[in-house]
């Protein structure tokens, strides 16, 4: 019943008229407004502005939209998933959580031989917006809705985020610089160069890898500024102040005003794939074939 309401709310929001989503839905215009009745009277929330001209949501009602168009995808993707599971292996799939600063690229490199290995492998991925909150959740409940998420680690990020980590490779700790930056012109950059100037860096503690390397370039006269989390907003700031900004390797193309300039130091930070400590069968073997391939 519940789902039925959303999803005339939904048709209702799109069309702006109790009429127009009644012929789209092939149902009467009153038996639609029941249903929103309904809906704003279980959840004590007007959702619509009713006026003259027609409909319009208030900003409750369009922030519930939101949620609404997610909870029917989730309820989707929860069936898809038991039925999946119902039909045997061969049907079932990972799902693998993906945002700008974690693609799963990772899953395309290796791609042929994972097919080659588990040809009957299906592969879901599950966007998610990257902000504190949620990067630390999904890590935390690796399993329910996301099975697996790409990522830079540390045995102490592991721990405080509950879960594991396969790991693949290590990447490069690289320097992106503005293109307005002095520096943006330089074809290498070296500590020298950044002597007395300032250099954005993940919050101390979030890497010890990272830490090594910012340790080093202070104690080379480096001033160094924290920023909270790898995602887009530590980029725009970058860009916005003027700032060079720790970066690594994949993630040149995340700025178009930021430019990766080569830098003097060899310092690199681990990659894998994170996943529960409990994994389901289906995991635990995908994750035993990365790691089979990582180590080839």
């Amino acid at each position: 019943m519940f789902e039925g309401r959303l999803q005339t709310f939904i048709k209702v929001a799109e069309c702006g008229s109790f009429t127009k989503a009644a012929e789209e839905l092939y149902v009467t215009a009153t038996a639609v407004m029941k249903q929103i009745n309904a809906l704003e009277g279980e959840l004590s929330v007007r959702l619509f502005l009713r006026t003259n001209h027609g409909l319009k949501l208030t900003k409750a009602g369009e922030s519930f939209l939101q949620d609404a168009r997610y909870i029917l995808e989730y309820m989707e993707r929860a069936a898809r998933r038991a039925r999946e599971i119902d039909e045997g292996e061969s049907r079932r799939s990972i799902r693998i959580g993906t945002s700008v600063m974690t693609p799963a690229k990772f899953v395309l490199d290796v791609w042929s031989q994972i097919q080659s290995r588990m040809p009957t492998l299906k592969i879901e991925l599950i966007p998610f917006e990257n902000n504190p909150v949620n990067s630390v959740e999904i890590l935390k409940n690796l399993g329910q809705h996301i099975d697996v998420v790409a990522g830079l680690y540390d045995d102490n990020f592991l721990k405080e985020r509950g879960c594991l980590a396969a790991h693949m490779y290590d990447k490069r700790i690289l320097l992106a610089v503005p293109v307005t930056h002095a520096l943006s012109a330089e074809r290498r950059i070296t500590t020298e160069h950044l002597k007395g100037r300032r250099v954005m860096f993940i919050r101390r503690g979030w890497n010890k890898y990272i830490d090594a390397l910012r340790e080093k370039l202070e104690g080379a006269g480096v001033a160094t500024e924290d920023f909270p989390q790898f995602n887009l907003s530590a980029y725009n700031r970058a860009v916005a102040e003027n700032i060079p900004i720790i970066t690594v390797e994949g993630w040149e193309d995340v700025h178009p005003l930021l430019k990766i300039i080569p830098a003097d130091w060899e310092d690199s930070v681990p990659f894998g794939v994170f996943y529960s400590p409990g994994p389901t069968a289906l995991v635990k073997k995908f994750i035993g074939l990365l790691s089979e391939i990582a180590a080839d």
